[in-house]
């Protein structure tokens, strides 16, 4: 069976990752950065932003943390109206996941509305449908077979009580009610650099 989850974390040092949030007018001291495709061509399909696999990174950026994880940042399957999230930057705060499922859990919510589009019947030659408000896009944890997605972001399951504690506990620190998220898109995880800044480290 071929691993959905990459041998390693993400390797980019901090100061690659706070270039991406500067470049994306994320000011704050604390934040998220999730990097959708971040191991586009060294997992899954070559040259695809696959689904289903955790092939994407998301990092915490934090006065007293820097911290990467391997993550999800797309649905699990296509089907009609399943939504993505758009690159941009996003507000999230505490919540619980399933919030009317006795299983629910704490993860984190949309603090504010966000931008998706949303599959059609699957033809590569429909536009999607773009919106924008309250769907449920969550940060929670994934699946062990399955990225556990129908648009939220997650983190490899191994991986996810660390970072819910990490985050609760640097939010708590910075008495912080929400966080940014700012989510960008990758080909390898090289090619996310901003014009005229330089990377020192390869994924």
């Amino acid at each position: 069976m071929t691993s959905i989850v990459p041998p390693s974390r993400p390797q980019r040092p901090r100061d690659w990752a706070q270039q991406h949030l500067v470049a994306n007018g994320v000011s704050a001291s604390l934040a998220l950065l999730g990097v959708r495709g971040y191991y586009r061509d060294s997992l899954g399909v070559p040259g695809k932003n696959d689904r289903g696999i955790y092939d994407d990174a998301i990092m915490l950026l934090s006065p007293n943390a820097y911290v990467t994880f391997n993550a999800n940042t797309d649905p699990s399957i296509a089907r009609p109206n399943v939504a993505t999230l758009l690159p941009g930057v996003w507000s999230y705060r505490k919540g619980r996941h399933k919030v009317s499922d006795p299983n629910g859990y704490p993860a984190f919510i949309q603090a504010a509305p966000v931008t998706v589009a949303r599959d059609d019947d699957n033809d590569p030659d429909t536009d999607p449908q773009i919106d924008t408000g309250w769907f449920g896009i969550n940060i929670h944890r994934g699946g062990l077979t399955t990225t556990s997605s129908l648009g939220c972001q997650t983190i490899f399951p191994a991986q996810w009580d660390a970072f819910r504690a990490l985050v609760y506990a640097e939010m708590d620190r910075a008495g912080a009610k929400a966080i940014p998220y700012a989510l960008v898109e990758a080909a390898g995880g090289a090619s996310v650099t901003p014009p005229g800044a330089c990377s020192t480290a390869k994924s």
